[in-house]
């Protein structure tokens, strides 16, 4: 079985762009997808984001999803990234993730359940609006979104991911072995239409290792796998090599009002 229809059946992924010098690794071997990664930089590629996000949220919530049919104000955030996968047959989006960093304010997630003591003070970006196509392709495309944000997080040094996940989705999270902050509780969110969630999180520069050590399926296609169809050339890391700007909950209420 080809690594790419491995991936297909347990929620692998791949890798490309600042950290192209992977290819000198012995091990790194090269494949192609049938879609492109990158970073939304124009309106047209916002929307696209936008209609994928909508359709794949009105299978699973549709109530929820009547509220995503035009960008939300988190997509324009100063500290926010949407990655869109695109079909290379036809242009069409097949996925999209958004990343929001706590660079300029707390994560959105913080409007909701309080991150543990050990992050305060880390860098960490929020993975939030994970949504895919239907079928094969789609899971393909969730654990290529997931392998570009942790390739993302490595360049930037970021210290953690943070994702709120509702079961049974909270699955694709945990095929990452990222860690339950609340061991198992589910937590309603405010951006989530107050749906409860699991909330979990990846330990950045410890998740090569582990994932080593675990024996995990994902390990080489995660960290031994190049993909030169995932472009972050044009990501922006200038944000983390300021010092953050963090705001106290007065000033979070009024943002988040």
């Amino acid at each position: 079985m080809k690594p790419i229809e491995h991936a297909m059946l347990v929620d692998p992924a791949v890798t490309i762009g600042p950290l192209a010098h992977q290819l000198a690794e012995p091990r790194m071997t090269t494949e192609r997808l049938p879609f492109t990664v990158r970073i939304v930089r124009s309106e047209e590629a916002l929307y696209k984001a936008v209609a994928i996000r909508q359709a794949a949220y009105a299978r699973h919530v549709p109530i929820f999803a009547e509220g995503l049919k035009s960008p939300e104000p988190n997509d324009y955030d100063k500290g926010s990234m949407i990655l869109l996968a695109e079909s290379k047959m036809d242009g069409s989006p097949v996925g999209t993730i958004r990343v929001q960093a706590n660079r300029f304010r707390k994560l959105t997630i913080e409007q909701s359940a309080e991150l543990p003591i050990h992050m305060h003070g880390q860098n960490a970006v929020e993975a939030t609006r994970l949504a895919v196509a239907e079928g094969r392709i789609g899971r393909v495309t969730k654990v290529v979104l997931i392998k570009a944000l942790y390739l993302y997080c490595m360049e930037a040094k970021v210290d953690w991911v943070i994702a709120g996940a509702r079961p049974p989705l909270d699955r694709q999270y945990d095929a990452f072995l990222m860690d339950d902050l609340y061991h198992g509780k589910l937590i309603p969110l405010r951006h989530a239409g107050n749906i409860p969630h699991r909330i979990l999180a990846l330990d950045v520069p410890g998740a090569r290792t582990r994932w080593e050590q675990a024996g995990h399926s994902l390990f080489d296609f995660m960290c031994n796998t190049y993909h030169p169809d995932i472009d972050l050339s044009n990501a922006d890391f200038a944000i983390w090599h300021r010092p953050a700007q963090h705001i106290d909950q007065g000033d979070m209420a009024a943002v988040c009002a």
